[in-house]
């Protein structure tokens, strides 16, 4: 069992408890270096979706293998998924660093304002099916290897059901820090399998939430407590609310009416199915199916698009610069080059060391198009539009954008000089974020009502943002803003002579992603049309050799 193993790898090391929340350093690369089997799990670590642009935006998986079973007690091998009705998106990882400074709560904050505006996020429940024959394979992937994936080109998910998230909690603590998810947790239906890490973990999360949630009667908590009635012979323990009756907790019994006893398939209890059990030895040690622990990295790998490689091999150079044991570098790179030349190659080049050999031949995969996130458009539901504008520029304008954003479900993030208020001539326009709070990690776009004077606040002594005011057009915390969304990959543009500050931020009127139009509302329909694909891919040319 190597799950307490990774977790004790990945956490600070016990000398100095350094570093928190993070993967870059030694003991973490250590354990994925001597444990191949990792490899797969932390390439997509590696990968974008590492980095989420939103919880909103990211993609669950049931990890291990169920079984379903139907009325008559056939039974179907089954995989779970959750997909978000937005689609799954990233951030680059300068905007993670970023964030981290800006607003730790970030992932969290995002989460709530969109269900607080309306914009209520959605997962779709999938399932993938399989036969449940004796090897339990499909297509030669053993579906009781929890580090393997089955391509959605070979078992498409089906769609069953839709998950809506529509409140926010009233009591964090009270209903979300004290719930006590479970893998065991399972209706009348469903039935585990013989995966040996879900077997693990039917164990462990029990003993976690007896410790964490103060004894055996977590169940008895109002966040965890079940709809229907429950009748079993649990008694007393640690802050036991119920107050039970009788005398014979056990079964049969012949003092209390031969009460409590075993509910039947006719009530809806929960009946494990019977499962035929191949002649075999149970012992500690991977069955020879598990044994392919590179064919899938591979595969994850050539399903990526140019930028989306360059970004894994960007995060690999990163993570490993931060190692000091060179022999657990050169481990890495050997697993790398097992998975792809071209990988391995360009992550050693960047930690300045020779490239291996592969030990073992590739294998012949191709790729599977649903594991990248570029390449489609999605809903814009909850994105959020920064508004750049002061007193001077067209405020009329701002609140024509303004309400256009929210009437297509989005967030405005209206962004000036000083805090408060724009009085028009129409209503006044409530400011968001100042030009000194402000970065572009905030929205999803950005839209320029003009060129904003320079803020009493624009120099570099209140405000390194600033810098040299004179060196500017307006702000110059506006062109920052401005270059760092377009560095970033993000839709811009503006009206009212915008085009004096893309300038200034060395952009060009059209270039990829840049608006540069008559008026606001033309400015949003535009930039709207860009936003469904998350970014402007094209400003991310791969390297073409």
């Amino acid at each position: 069992i190597k799950f307490p193993d990774v977790i004790h790898a990945g956490k600070p090391h016990p000398d100095r408890e350094i570093p928190q929340a993070q993967s870059a350093h030694d003991t973490f690369w250590d354990f994925v270096s001597l444990h191949t089997e990792a490899t797969h799990h932390t390439l997509w670590n590696m990968s974008d979706r590492g980095i989420p642009r939103s919880y909103r935006m990211m993609e669950g998986f049931g990890v291990h293998t169920f079984r379903l079973v139907n009325a008559q007690g056939d039974t179907t091998l089954v995989k779970f998924h959750w997909k978000p009705k937005l689609g799954v998106h990233s951030l680059v990882w300068e905007e993670a660093q970023l964030i981290n400074g800006m607003d730790p709560d970030f992932h969290r904050r995002d989460l709530a304002d969109a269900i607080e505006a309306g914009a209520f996020p959605q997962w779709e429940l999938g399932i993938q099916t399989f036969p449940d024959n004796d090897d339990q394979m499909f297509e030669g992937i053993d579906l009781l290897d929890p580090t393997k994936i089955v391509p959605e080109e070979l078992a498409p998910v089906q769609a069953i059901g839709l998950l809506t998230l529509n409140a926010n909690p009233s009591n964090f603590f009270a209903e979300t820090e004290q719930v006590a998810f479970h893998v065991g947790h399972l209706v009348p239906g469903i039935d585990v399998t013989d995966d040996p890490l879900l077997a693990g973990r039917l164990f462990s999360y029990l003993d976690t939430q007896i410790t964490r949630l103060g004894g055996p009667n977590f169940p008895q908590l109002p966040i965890n407590r079940t709809h229907a009635p429950v009748n079993d012979m649990l008694r007393d323990g640690s802050h036991q609310s119920a107050v039970h009756r009788g005398v014979a907790p056990y079964k049969p019994n012949s003092l209390d009416g031969g009460c409590p006893f075993f509910a039947g398939a006719d009530t809806g209890a929960y009946i494990e199915v019977p499962v035929e059990i191949p002649s075999a030895r149970k012992v500690r040690e991977a069955p020879a199916s598990f044994d392919d622990h590179f064919s899938q990295p591979r595969l994850f790998w050539q399903s990526m698009t140019p930028v989306e490689r360059e970004h894994i091999i960007a995060a690999y150079t990163f993570e490993l610069s931060k190692v000091y044991e060179q022999a657990i570098k050169e481990r890495v790179l050997q697993t790398l080059a097992n998975i792809d030349a071209e990988l391995c190659g360009e992550v050693a080049a960047g930690l300045g060391l020779q490239a291996p050999s592969a030990t073992e031949p590739p294998t012949e995969v191709g790729a599977s198009p649903s594991l990248s996130q570029i390449g489609k458009s999605w809903p814009l539901d909850g994105r959020t539009v920064g508004i750049v504008t002061d007193a001077t520029t067209d405020l009329a304008g701002v609140a024509e954008v303004r309400q256009a954003v929210l009437d297509a479900g989005m967030v405005p993030l209206v962004i000036a000089p000083t805090g408060g208020r724009l009085l028009g001539d129409g209503d006044p326009i409530t400011v968001q974020r100042t030009y000194a709070a402000a970065r572009s990690v905030e929205f999803d776009a950005l839209l320029l009502a003009g060129v904003p004077e320079a803020g009493a606040d624009a120099y570099g002594a209140r405000d390194a943002k600033a810098g040299n005011p004179r060196a500017a057009v307006g702000d110059p915390r506006v062109v920052a803003l401005l270059a760092e969304a377009y560095q970033h990959g993000k839709a811009v543009g503006g009206w009212n002579g915008a085009e004096r500050l893309f300038e200034a931020a060395g952009i060009h009127d059209g270039e990829a992603g840049v608006v540069i139009a008559t008026d606001g509302p033309d400015a949003l329909r535009r930039l709207t049309a860009l936003m469904g694909t998350h970014r402007v891919w094209a400003r991310f040319p791969a390297p073409t050799s």
